[in-house]
């Protein structure tokens, strides 16, 4: 949607939009040279994001439930409004209004407290900004969407700019005053020029993009240059795990363009970033969500899946560093013994004994040992955060027994 400028005047966002050359694009793929690549205002209901697209805007749930066709773009954002209204209820800050999301220049205090906003949060302050920002100067920069209109049925999918398509979503339909013309610019693609790798460079080029992003990203590239079918429809986690059998060996033709396309990375930091398909879909949602790093992550994959979400949101609570993480994915309770003779694990026995001393012990002790023992507070919390979870269940299962 292209919104009007302050003085309602577009002619200087047409004036640019029609001079779109071979220079404006700088060091855009020569494709967009092409006679056939051209620049339209589209109608906003006519474009759709792409449902693959590695680098997601909206949360996991809100994704699918668009994709699938489940809910429109208005009600998708009403569901982000909503969540991010409770978590800011939570934190004492409620609103009714997505602009007072944004901070107030006139109010600001070099004494006042960081504020810690969700990811949710986070996401809608910065859609909101970008909202604003193209209701007041306008959408200079188009959206790239490739036309993948049938018969007399127009339809676009967003090969890159997906966050404008949301902001000019959120700017119509929850920001006052809007007086825009329903209309979006776009650089529009033939089909059968559309280019993953071009979207990846422009993913890898932006900032925020999360490791579980680049996992995906990874992944569906390999998924390309084998010949797997790309659907057009969303997916879950295990259509990019599928790339976990693949490797840049059998398609060395490839592996320079992927390489390239994933901002230049090496072979290894590409395979540890493939191998993260392997964390369990909670564990992945998470680390997408507060952006974990690869290089935590890849302790979590030492231990069982059933408790790689436990560990990653241990990470996300205590702000686990690196070091910490290797210490809690290496100890007794995470380990691995599903190749145990017995159907009881050791750990399990040691944790059972550990019952028959609880009267002998006080807190106090307990937590002092336990800071003995690992050396880290943190660490220490993390242990009886994951005690309690284990408690919890094996009270569940009594009782069922």
């Amino acid at each position: 949607m292209m919104a009007q400028a302050k003085n309602g005047n577009t002619s200087r966002i047409d004036d640019l939009l029609a001079s779109v050359t071979g220079d404006l694009l700088g060091d855009v793929p020569p494709v967009f040279t092409d006679k056939s690549i051209r620049v339209e205002r589209i109608l906003l209901e006519m474009v759709r994001p792409d449902p693959l697209q590695p680098r997601r805007v909206l949360p996991e749930s809100i994704h699918l439930n668009f994709h699938n066709n489940r809910v429109t773009p208005t009600q998708a954002l009403r569901e982000l409004v909503q969540i991010v209204q409770i978590a800011a209820r939570q934190r004492g800050r409620p609103f009714n209004n997505v602009l007072e999301l944004l901070p107030n220049g006139d109010d600001e205090r070099d004494d006042e407290p960081v504020v810690n906003l969700s990811p949710e949060e986070t996401l809608l302050r910065d859609l909101v900004n970008l909202a604003i920002t193209i209701r007041d100067d306008g959408q200079v920069n188009p959206l790239t969407v490739v036309d993948v209109s049938q018969g007399v049925t127009r339809l676009f999918r967003i090969e890159t700019g997906e966050r404008r398509y949301w902001a000019t979503w959120l700017l119509r339909d929850f920001i006052p005053g809007y007086t825009g013309d329903g209309m979006i610019p776009c650089i529009i693609i033939p089909e059968k020029q559309s280019s993953v790798f071009r979207q990846a460079k422009e993913n890898t080029a932006r900032s925020g993009l999360t490791a579980v992003a680049l996992a995906r990203q990874a992944a569906l590239l390999l998924l390309t240059v084998y010949g797997y079918e790309i659907p057009a429809y969303a997916v879950g986690n295990d259509f990019y795990r599928q790339a976990l059998e693949l490797d840049l060996r059998a398609k060395r033709e490839y592996t320079d363009m992927i390489l390239s396309a994933m901002g230049g990375i090496k072979r290894g930091q590409f395979s540890h970033l493939k191998i993260l398909l392997r964390l369990s879909d909670e564990a992945l949602e998470l680390a997408d969500r507060h952006n974990i790093e690869e290089g935590k992550l890849r302790y979590v994959l030492n231990v069982a899946s059933e408790y790689h979400a436990e560990i990653v949101r241990q990470i996300i609570d205590f702000k686990l560093s690196m070091k910490q993480v290797k210490e809690i994915c290496e100890g007794d309770a995470f380990l691995e013994t599903k190749d145990s003779a017995d159907d009881i694990s050791p750990s399990a026995v040691k944790v059972a004994r550990v019952t028959q001393s609880i009267s002998a012990t006080t807190p106090q002790e307990l937590a002092r040992a336990l800071i003995r023992q690992e050396g880290d507070i943190a660490i220490a919390r993390a242990r009886l955060q994951a005690m309690r979870k284990l408690i919890s269940e094996t009270e569940r299962y009594l009782t069922e027994e």
